[in-house]
C-alpha cells in the first residue's frame, strides 16, 4: 500500500472522479475534495466514506503543501481557484486519465474505446476475469454486479482494464482521455460521430481514433469491429498486430438469445441484441489474449446480466416489459431499438428518447438520427427547452425533430407533465417500452407505468 498519502480532488462529485476517490480511500489515502454540485449517487457514496465536502463550492484555502497529489476533473474550469492555487504552490497535478496511467504504466494495459459498447465490453471482460480468477485493476463507466466501485488500483495486479473515453481530458488538456493510456491491447467497437461541441466535423472526430491506434505500445494489438467501414480503413493503416471481429454466432428462440459456440452448443444468455453479440466477440478476444480458456469464457459470459442502464430491465408484468438504456448517440439508439425489435418480434415496441447532450440538442446534428427509431411502433422524442437554453444553443422546433427522425407518428414532448399524461393513456399490454437517455427525462418515475396496467 502507498501509505498515508494525501490526495485532493477538484470536482470530486463526478461519476468517474468519486469512484477514483473511493478507490484511493480503500488503499489508505487521505482523500479530500471539492465541487460546486454533487448529485446522487455520488453524494451518498462519498458521505458513507467520510469524503463528502462540508461545503459546496471551491475554496483555495483547501490547497496546501501537505497535499501529495491533486486530481482535477473535466467539470472544473481553467480559472478554478483551487487549481490555480495548486499550480501556484507547484503541487503535482494530474487529470483523471493521467493519474490512471501513472498508476498503471508498469502493467499490461487493455483499453476499450469506441463510440458505443465500450462500457459493456469492459464490463464483460471484468465479469469473465472475476469468474476465471484473473486479478486485474480496472476502470469502467457503470456500476457492475459483484463490484463495489468502478475503479480498482492495486500494486499486485499485472493487468489494467480501462474504458477509453474519447472526450477531452481536463480544462488544462484538450486531447481525448484515451490518448493518455498507451494500450498494450486496444479495442475499438465502432465509430459514430459524437461530441460535436469539441469535434465539429466527423473527420475531426475520426482523427482521434487514428491517434488512439497510433498510441498502441510497440508489440501491442488492435482488436476492432469489422462491421464498421471507417474503422476498417483506419485499421488498414495500423502497423501493429490486428484482429477483426463481428457479432458472435447466435440465435433468438421464443424471446431468448443463445450463443452458439464452435461445437454447436447453444448457451443461454441474459443479454440480447446483435450489438451485444458483437460486444461478446470483442470481450472474448481480449479474455483469450489475457490467458482465459475458451471454455471458461463461455461458462462465465452466460451469467453476465449487463452493465447498469444498458438495456436494463426495470420491471416486467405479464406481457409488458420496461427497459432503461443509456443510448443517446444515433448509433446507440439505432442498435438498442433493433435489439428490442429482434428480441420481441411479436410485441408492440414503444421507444422514448431524450435529447440531452450538446450534440443531440443541436439542430445541425439532428439529421444523424434519421430512421434511428424506425423499427418502433410508437416513438417519442423528449427534450427540455431549458436545457437547450443552458447550452446556449438555438431553440429547437418540434417540426425539425419530426423531419430529422423520419418516423411516421413521432410524438415530440417538451415537459415531464406532458410525458406522464401520454404514458398514462398509452396502451401497454403486449408492449416493450424503452427509455433511452444519458439524463433522466426530467425526473420522471418509470414505476408510475405499473399503475397503468
Amino acid at each position: 500500500m502507498p501509505g498515508m498519502k494525501k490526495a485532493h480532488f477538484i470536482a470530486i462529485g463526478g461519476s468517474a472522479m468519486h469512484n477514483l476517490a473511493l478507490a484511493l480511500g480503500q488503499e489508505g489515502y487521505t482523500v479530500t475534495g471539492s465541487d460546486d454540485e454533487i448529485a446522487e449517487p455520488s453524494r451518498s457514496r462519498l458521505e458513507s466514506a467520510g469524503m463528502l465536502p462540508g461545503e459546496i463550492g471551491w475554496f483555495a484555502e483547501k490547497i496546501n503543501t501537505d497535499i501529495d497529489e491533486v486530481i482535477v476533473g473535466m467539470h472544473a474550469r481553467k480559472d478554478n481557484p483551487e487549481l490555480m492555487r495548486a499550480i501556484e504552490l507547484g503541487l503535482t497535478v494530474y487529470s483523471y486519465p493521467e493519474y490512471l496511467y501513472e498508476r498503471a504504466k508498469h502493467k499490461s494495459r487493455v483499453v476499450i474505446g469506441g463510440s458505443h459498447g465500450k462500457t459493456t465490453i469492459t464490463s464483460m471482460i471484468l465479469h469473465v476475469l472475476q469468474h476465471a480468477g484473473v486479478e486485474a485493476d480496472y476502470m469502467v463507466g457503470a456500476q457492475l454486479e459483484g463490484f463495489n466501485i468502478m475503479v480498482q488500483l492495486t500494486d499486485k495486479a499485472k493487468w489494467m482494464v480501462m474504458e477509453g473515453d474519447e472526450y477531452l481530458t481536463s480544462p488544462l488538456d484538450p486531447q481525448p482521455k484515451f490518448l493518455h493510456y498507451h494500450p498494450n491491447i486496444a479495442v475499438i467497437s465502432g465509430i459514430g460521430w459524437d461530441h460535436m461541441n469539441v469535434f465539429p466535423t466527423f473527420d475531426n472526430y475520426l482523427q482521434q481514433f487514428r491517434l488512439f491506434i497510433q498510441s498502441i505500445e510497440k508489440g501491442g494489438a488492435l482488436i476492432y469491429c469489422s462491421d464498421d467501414v471507417q474503422l476498417c480503413m483506419l485499421a488498414e493503416e495500423a502497423t501493429c498486430s490486428k484482429k477483426a471481429y463481428g457479432a458472435h454466432n447466435h440465435r433468438v428462440v421464443d424471446e431468448k438469445t443463445f450463443l452458439i459456440d464452435q461445437k454447436g452448443n447453444a448457451i443461454p444468455m441474459q443479454i440480447f441484441g446483435a450489438h451485444n453479440m458483437a460486444n461478446v466477440s470483442a470481450a472474448k478476444e481480449v479474455c483469450l489474449a489475457m490467458g482465459v480458456e475458451e471454455r471458461m469464457f463461455y461458462q462465465a459470459i452466460s451469467s453476465f446480466k449487463g452493465a447498469s442502464r444498458r438495456l436494463e430491465l426495470l420491471w416486467e408484468k405479464g406481457n409488458t416489459a420496461v427497459f432503461r438504456d443509456f443510448a443517446h448517440a444515433p448509433s446507440k439508439v439505432k442498435a438498442s431499438v433493433r435489439a428490442l425489435r429482434e428480441q420481441f418480434p411479436s410485441r408492440k415496441l414503444l421507444s422514448c428518447l431524450e435529447l440531452h447532450t450538446f450534440s443531440s440538442l443541436n439542430d445541425r446534428f439532428l439529421p444523424q438520427y434519421t430512421d434511428s427509431l424506425s423499427l418502433s411502433d410508437e416513438a417519442v422524442v423528449f427534450y427540455d427547452p431549458h436545457a437547450v437554453a443552458l447550452k446556449r444553443l438555438p431553440a429547437l422546433s418540434p417540426d425539425s425533430i419530426r423531419q430529422a427522425f423520419n418516423h411516421p407518428s413521432l410524438r415530440v414532448i417538451t415537459n415531464t407533465e406532458e410525458l406522464a399524461v401520454f404514458l398514462n393513456t398509452v396502451e401497454l399490454k403486449n408492449t416493450v417500452a424503452v427509455f433511452m437517455s444519458s439524463g433522466n427525462f426530467g425526473g420522471y418515475d418509470f414505476n408510475q407505468l405499473k399503475s397503468c396496467l
